[in-house]
Formats: structure tokens, C-alpha cells, sequence
């Protein structure tokens, strides 16, 4: 097989003769190197490369290039070698440039010119990046066929579980020629029908064994650990990043899809490090990989349904009856939205009715009137990246100013968005259609009002999924669990607590089992703290184990 290229493009022939005589100085054995002196002509480089059929595992592009900058070209590359690793070479100036570039083409590094010498600053970089090519699974993904209905609840789980796991896939009607023939090869199965890449079929599955059938990892490897993370929101991944990279074995099970409510959001914009936003998926995703480079596992469609204390261990059971135990839990279960109670929406969820942001849904509200309940960040979110498809956005919001819970950045690009009508002081009463949503009533202190709609995006409230905890942590009158000095208010001590010490900052009445993040009573309810919650309760488990 042929060397795999690492390519190089510089409009300067001194500085891209440079970079290629440092890249074959050390690398010349294992790789062959291209170097190119404009985009246009690294592009045709790229496409030759491919039809070929040899690989690319580096791209390093100058920023300052007429006629196609270093990101334009790094964007475009993205479609030709995918896993290719990028750098964009830019001058000191040019930092906020590149700092950008993270973003649009999810830069993997830039490097400061010049790089002299090229064994401290040039070569550990390209080493790194080498050795987090050579570990992508590089294979090009088969085709997943999801069949069903357009209007089927959970048709639109399925999609959604594939989506938020980053699983590509198509979808086919029933009624399609296509869609009918495979439904008729299956025997006339019961919808949603699966056809996995090998020809596997699967009807109706749940979302264990969807997740078996696409690779999702849902097995635990061994039955002990040091530390069980229950969930994989922001707060999860936060805590298994810090825990994994200290040397804590470390398994973290998320029943839905890693990112959490966080994940959904279609971009974050108050995120230290990302001036200039970044998608839940992308932050999920990066974190993802951070957590499984430092050697956290991740189990992804795994539920955790009940803890247990046995002695010095700490014993959570599985939804399929599997039981793994550790040193130390950190539950970070996160929020649910709050069910609306608008007469009808229980009857048509999934069928119009959303809740959280659904973007696999968002293409589909093309020219159309959709409506978005609450007046928190979420919805915000929410409302102004459907107003890029929508027709009219409809912001429904009980209070009677944004500005009490929505962040002031996203109240000014609401207001700055002439596609969406906000209406505060109002609820949504009534939801009503046949096979999908047809129409919603808005109910206000002056009264009701009905606008003919299909979608609603519904992001009220937070309940916390703590039920499964009843009787082994405490929990407040809405379920949030207690943590440190709420458990020791008033000079009270949790009961059965059996150590001399108080509760650490963010431990629950169980020794060794702490909480982080949105699940967390009196938790701040934004990403950033709930990954610094995370991070900070794997520092009270250090601290745990170390006087256990």
C-alpha cells in the first residue's frame, strides 16, 4: 500500500519549501509529502490523491492565501478527506483567525509561524496529530435505512437516538417504493424497520438494541471500577475527562445520548473558549473524545435503575440485570422538560409535538408556522436557528419579559430577527390535529387565540429523573438531590449517616456517591457549571477515597 500523504499548502514557495523539507526530514519514512503552492491547486492535489485511492492524514494550510484562505481550503478539504487532521500556519496577528477557524471547520490545531526550531514546535504537534489519525476509525460508514411512518412517535425516537449519536443514516417513507419493498422482503413488520449495512433487519427495536446494531458500546467491560458516572451531559463528561485524566478507571452510562439537554442545543454562545458559538453536537462530540483519549468508557443507551451501598463499594444495576460496582458514583442525570399540559400535546408527541429542540425536525418546518414554549436559554436557542427555516417562529413565554430568564445576547438576536413573534404572558392551552398537530390555542389575559401550525417545541421547566433513587439519597420536595450543606442545614445530620466528618460540598447522604450538574438542588442550570461541578466532584472523590 502506499504511503499515506501529509499535504502542505503555502501561496510563499520559501516558507512551503520550508514546511516540506521539516515534514521529510522526519517523516519522509512512513509518509510521502505534497506540497502545494495555492488552494485551488492543493484541492486538485486532494481529488487526484482520492481517485487514487491513497489516503491523507495531515493538512497544513497557510491562513493568509489570495483567492482561497488556509480555512476556506480546510473547509472544502473536509469533503474530500474527512479525517484528515487540520492545521492552519498563521502569524501571531492572525490568532483570532484562527482561534475562529475551530469552529467552522473544527480545527484540530494551529501553529504560530515561525516554528523554529521545528523538534519543539513543529514536530510534537504533527506527532500528536499522526497519532489521533492513525487511532480514527477511518472506515466509511454503511448505509443504515430507517422505514416508517412520517407521522409515527417512535419512528421520530429512532431518528432522533440516530441523529444525537451521530449515526448516518437514510430515512424511507412506507409508502415509498423503496420503503414498501422493504417492508414487504421484512414480512410486513411492525415500524420502525431497521436495515443495517449487512442486510440485518430489525422491527421496532428499542434503543439497547439499536444501539447494538449500530456499534453503540453498552457493555460494561469488567464489573468494578473506581468511579461510575451516571450520566452524559455536560456534567458527566465533565467528570469523566477529569477522572479518566487522573488515573481513575473510569465508566460513564448515559440511557439517551451523550450531551444531554446541552446536546440538543443548536448553539451555544456564552461557552468559555468558543467566541463565536458552538453547536451542543460539536461540544458533545469533542468532549466525547477527550474522555475516551484519556480512557473513560462510554456506554452509551445503558440505563442506570437502581444504586446500592455494600460495604465500601458502591453497586449500580443495570436495566438489562447487569450489575457493575466502584469506589465512588457521581450522579449527573441531569433534567427532563417538563410535560406541557396543553389539552391534546400527550397525544400527538413526536407527531408535531417536541420536546427540547429536535433538530432532525427543523429542516422539515421549511416555509411553514411553528411555535416554541419557554423563556429560558433553550428555547431562545431553539427559536432563532428554526427561524432559519421556519416561515414564523411563534415564542411563546409565560413570563411577561425575556429578559428575567434568557440571556441577553439571545434576547437581542431574537428581537433582531424579524421572523419571530414573541408573545409573553401567554401559555399554550389546547393542541389539536388528526394523524399530526394541525392547530394550536394560545391563552392570555385577554383571552384565546388559534393559529393553524404542525410544529410545537416545547422547552418548559426541569424535572430531574431521580425517581430511581427513592430511598437511598435524599431529595428535595421536587426530587433534586441534596448535596453538602443542604444536607446539614439547620445543624442536622442525614440520616444514617455514619461518618464523623460532615458531607463534602457536592456529597449526597451517601457516603461516596455525589451529584453534579442540573440533577444537583440549587445547581446554577448553565454548561459551564456543570461541567466545573463535575470536575469538582471528581476532586471530592480523590479526597474520598484517599481517607476511606
Amino acid at each position: 500500500m502506499s504511503k499515506p500523504v501529509l499535504l502542505t499548502v503555502d501561496d510563499d514557495p520559501g516558507v512551503s519549501r520550508a514546511v516540506a523539507r521539516d515534514l521529510r526530514r522526519r517523516y519522509a519514512g512512513s509518509y510521502r509529502i505534497v506540497r502545494a503552492e495555492s488552494g485551488g491547486q492543493a484541492l486538485e492535489a486532494l481529488n487526484e490523491l482520492r481517485l487514487r485511492g491513497e489516503d491523507t492524514a495531515v493538512l497544513l494550510a497557510d491562513h493568509r492565501m489570495p483567492g482561497m484562505t488556509g480555512v476556506e481550503f480546510l473547509e472544502r478539504a473536509m469533503d474530500v478527506f474527512p479525517y484528515a487532521r487540520r492545521i492552519l500556519l498563521t502569524a501571531y496577528a492572525d490568532t483570532d483567525a484562527a482561534i475562529r477557524a475551530i469552529n467552522v471547520v473544527d480545527l484540530d490545531h494551529y501553529l504560530l509561524k515561525p516554528w523554529d526550531p521545528p523538534e519543539e514546535k513543529l514536530y510534537p504537534v504533527i506527532d500528536a496529530q499522526l497519532d489521533a489519525w492513525a487511532r480514527t476509525d477511518r472506515r466509511p460508514p454503511g448505509e443504515l435505512r430507517v422505514v416508517g411512518h412520517r407521522w409515527s412517535s417512535r419512528c421520530y425516537e429512532v431518528r432522533d437516538f440516530l441523529a444525537r449519536h451521530q449515526v448516518p443514516y437514510t430515512w424511507l417513507m412506507d409508502g415509498d417504493p423503496e420503503g414498501a419493498r422493504l417492508v414487504a422482503a421484512a414480512g410486513d413488520p411492525e415500524l420502525p424497520l431497521i436495515v443495517t449495512a449487512d442486510g440485518s433487519v430489525l422491527s421496532a427495536p428499542s434503543d439497547a438494541e439499536l444501539a447494538g446494531a449500530v456499534g453503540l458500546p453498552s457493555t460494561p467491560s469488567t464489573g468494578f471500577y473506581d468511579l461510575i458516572v451516571v450520566g452524559g451531559g455536560p456534567s458527566g463528561l465533565g467528570a469523566a475527562v477529569y477522572g479518566a485524566s487522573e488515573g481513575l478507571r473510569t465508566v460513564v452510562v448515559e440511557r439517551h445520548a451523550l450531551g444531554g439537554q446541552a446536546g440538543q442545543s443548536s448553539r451555544i454562545e456564552n461557552y468559555l473558549g468558543f467566541p463565536d458559538g458552538v453547536s451542543g453536537a460539536q461540544l458533545a462530540d469533542r468532549a466525547r473524545r477527550q474522555a475516551a483519549r484519556f480512557g473513560a468508557e462510554l456506554l452509551q443507551a445503558g440505563e442506570v435503575t437502581a444504586l446500592e451501598a455494600r460495604g465500601t463499594a458502591r453497586v449500580a444495576r443495570l436495566a438489562d440485570g447487569t450489575e457493575i460496582a466502584a469506589h465512588a458514583v457521581i450522579l449527573a442525570t441531569g433534567v427532563s422538560y417538563r410535560r406541557l399540559g396543553a389539552e391534546g400535546a400527550d397525544d400527538l408527541v413526536g407527531r408535531g409535538v417536541f420536546y427540547g429542540a429536535a433538530l432532525t425536525e427543523a429542516p422539515a418546518c421549511a416555509d411553514e408556522e411553528v411555535a416554541v414554549v419557554g423563556g429560558g436559554n433553550s428555547a431562545g436557542q431553539a427559536a432563532v436557528h428554526l427561524a432559519r427555516y421556519a416561515k414564523k417562529v411563534h415564542l411563546v413565554a409565560r413570563t411577561g419579559d425575556l429578559s428575567g430568564s434568557m440571556s441577553h445576547y439571545l434576547v437581542q438576536q431574537i428581537a433582531e430577527t424579524p421572523n419571530i413573534e414573541v408573545h409573553t404572558g401567554e401559555t399554550v392551552c389546547a393542541a389539536e390535529g388528526t394523524d399530526r398537530l394541525e392547530r394550536l390555542t394560545f391563552a392570555s389575559a385577554a383571552g384565546t387565540r388559534t393559529i393553524g401550525a404542525h410544529w410545537l417545541f416545547v422547552f418548559i421547566g426541569a424535572e430531574p429523573h431521580t425517581g430511581w433513587l427513592d430511598g437511598f439519597v435524599e431529595r428535595d420536595a421536587r426530587g433534586f438531590v441534596l448535596t453538602g450543606p443542604d444536607l446539614v442545614a439547620g445543624g442536622r445530620r442525614p440520616a444514617g449517616w455514619p461518618l464523623a466528618r460532615q458531607p463534602y460540598h457536592l456529597e449526597t447522604s451517601v457516603p461516596g456517591v455525589f451529584a453534579a450538574g442540573d440533577v444537583r438542588a440549587e445547581s446554577m442550570k448553565r454548561v459551564a457549571s456543570a461541567v466545573g461541578d463535575g470536575a469538582m466532584a471528581v476532586a471530592l472523590v480523590h479526597r474520598y477515597l484517599e481517607q476511606a
